[in-house]
């Protein structure tokens, strides 16, 4: 069946259905990842998001229900150059189709996704529709100005506090959207973990007398959480805090700092930063759309992109207090990047 993809500036991609068959709107990105597409689908940060592979063929190895970061694909849309119909690995256990039929997801192939990531990084991210209708720019223009992602982290946190065993060090997590991946990372450590919707308040948490806090990765922008930033201001000033992405920011938030948007983003797992302090470079797993502007008085950085300069690590300077913006738990280097988890775990002496 055909489809388009009609962007807010106008522009149409012409190609194929396959998937969910349903209208779909939202913002418009690109990975570049050429594996991780189950990953990549099932990260809760990339809700409300139409992503498009940069990677060509997709689907290749299929699906397996082991290496999702979540209960199920929490992108809007799907976008593919071509998609694999006979995906060929002893791990496979579904299709991609079947995979984004049985989870409503709309997908699209069959189109240049070279030339839509090239408009993408040229005018930065927009939003976009996807329909298998005969409809132009004004037919959808109301839908993509309705279009909003600032509930997103409250849609794909946890609704219930919940434990997950172990004889080490407590760690509260707040969920913004935690991947599973980080949850492991931390229980790879004999952490044990006491997981809060992104609702809770401080005195919820410190009433259970954490060892460690850790701010959890999530969709939207930052700015719009004042009420979370508050929380976090409580709980970073009494206990050691430690986050990755959103959380990341929000620390930024919390004392003193600011964040912008990007022009595109950074998605994908082939981002080289550089520790400061050790003067390594590390390939990195990144998915964010915003970053932290201001550096907060307090904090000093501890990593920066290679790529363009931007903060991707900050620390405090007086209080147990760290943040990154990439996602060790990725492990696209494979490994080296798990030595973050440690470093977080070391504020706690």
């Amino acid at each position: 069946m055909e489809a388009k993809l009609i962007l807010e500036n106008g522009m149409e991609f012409k190609g194929k259905a396959f998937g969910y068959i349903d209208d779909t709107v939202g913002e418009v990105v690109f990975n570049t990842s050429m594996t991780g597409y189950q990953e990549t689908l099932t990260d809760p940060s990339y809700y409300g998001q139409i992503v498009t592979m940069t990677y060509p063929l997709i689907g290749n190895y299929g699906i397996n229900l082991e290496d999702l970061e979540s209960s199920s694909p929490k992108v809007k849309g799907f976008i593919v150059r071509e998609k694999s119909n006979n995906p060929s690995n002893f791990r496979c256990e579904m299709e991609l189709d079947g995979y984004l039929i049985e989870n409503k997801i709309f997908g699209l192939e069959g189109i240049d996704t070279r030339a839509l990531t090239k408009i993408l990084r040229d005018y930065g991210s927009m939003k976009g529709y996807i329909t298998t209708k005969n409809l132009s720019l004004e037919d959808i223009k109301d839908k993509l100005e309705k279009f909003q992602n600032d509930d997103a982290v409250y849609k794909v946190s946890t609704d219930k506090i919940y434990e997950i065993p172990g004889s080490g060090p407590h760690v509260a997590v707040m969920d913004f959207g935690v991947k599973s991946n980080i949850l492991r990372s931390f229980k790879e450590r004999n952490c044990r973990l006491t997981v809060f919707p992104a609702t809770s308040k401080a005195e919820e948490i410190l009433s259970t007398n954490p060892d460690l806090i850790f701010l959890s990765n999530g969709p939207g922008d930052p700015m719009k959480l004042d009420n979370i930033v508050k929380e976090v201001v409580k709980l970073a000033t009494s206990k050691p805090t430690c986050g990755i992405c959103l959380g990341h920011q929000l620390l930024a938030w919390a004392f003193g700092g600011e964040t912008s948007k990007l022009k595109f983003g950074h998605r994908g797992s082939n981002h080289p930063v550089k520790d400061i302090i050790s003067s390594k470079v590390y390939i990195t797993s990144q998915n964010h759309g915003y970053y932290v502007s201001k550096l907060p008085v307090d904090m000093d950085i501890t990593h920066v992109s290679v790529n363009d300069g931007t903060l991707e690590g900050m620390m405090h300077k007086k209080l147990p207090i760290a943040s990154v913006q990439y996602h060790p738990e990725a492990s696209p280097g494979p490994k080296e990047n798990n030595v973050i988890f440690d470093s977080f775990l070391s504020l706690i002496k």
